[in-house]
């Protein structure tokens, strides 16, 4: 019943970020299955495991890709490129969400304030576009992001988004829904300037198929009520074989 358990809370925090943009699913794989077959076969064995009996693992594949219209709004088109994003630390993450926004620094920044990582560091639009909030300035920022990832803001040039490529996706960290750190097995490399491919004004959708998650989670639902009346039936059974014991 714990794996079922570990799985049916997997998809509902799927289901819950169904409509995250850049948001990778996750699922759960039974890390155990032949030392579980092993014990059924009464080869020597423990039978109970101190760990987990399962594992989460994130599906990196891409979500569908939605015009939105916000200029900075960016999707990556490549099913391997990821964003470089950098906190206040200096510690670098990767995520293939694109949905950005514009710091009170002037810093292009996700909403939970990355700074999103050009070839040169991060992406600084003119300290005076950052203040065109101030009371009795109207001016406008046009920002304009180029197909190879030059990012111009009213035509004066700022720099160009840098992309990653991560060859083992799967050793990375999750830190939060969409933002992923190294681990020591990581390996990552650079995209060549005339190697990127973006899109402005669009944004990656997340990879949950909200129909399938919500069937898996019927399925499970009823393998977990499964496995209570069996346990229930065992104990029952027990119950009944000490009231025996006790009259023999």
């Amino acid at each position: 019943m714990i794996p079922q358990q570990n799985r049916l809370e997997v998809l509902a925090n799927n289901i819950a970020n169904a409509n995250t943009a850049g948001f990778k699913r996750e699922s759960v794989f039974e890390r155990y299955m032949i030392n579980a077959q092993e014990n059924l076969n009464s080869i020597k064995g423990d039978a109970e495991q101190e760990d987990p009996p399962s594992y989460t693992y994130t599906d990196f594949s891409s979500g569908n890709v939605e015009r939105t219209g916000n200029p900075l709004d960016v999707a990556i088109d490549a099913p391997n490129g990821y964003f470089i994003l950098q906190d206040e630390e200096g510690r670098q993450f990767y995520s293939r969400a694109g949905h950005f926004v514009l710091g009170n620094d002037g810093h292009i920044r996700t909403a939970d304030g990355l700074a999103l990582m050009g070839e040169s560091g991060p992406i600084l639009l003119d300290r005076t576009f950052a203040a065109v909030d101030q009371p009795g300035d109207n001016r406008a920022i046009n920002v304009r992001i180029e197909d190879d990832g030059e990012v111009f803001a009213n035509e004066m040039p700022l720099g160009r988004i840098q992309l990653a490529i991560v060859e083992n996706p799967q050793t990375l960290v999750r830190e939060s829904g969409t933002h992923f750190s190294e681990s020591e097995e990581t390996n990552v490399n650079m995209v060549p300037h005339n190697e990127t491919r973006v899109r402005q004004g669009y944004s990656e959708n997340s990879n949950v198929d909200i129909i399938k998650e919500m069937v898996e989670m019927i399925e499970l639902q009823r393998l977990f009520e499964t496995g209570q009346k069996v346990i229930q039936t065992n104990d029952g059974t027990l119950d009944r074989a000490i009231d025996i014991g006790r009259f023999m």
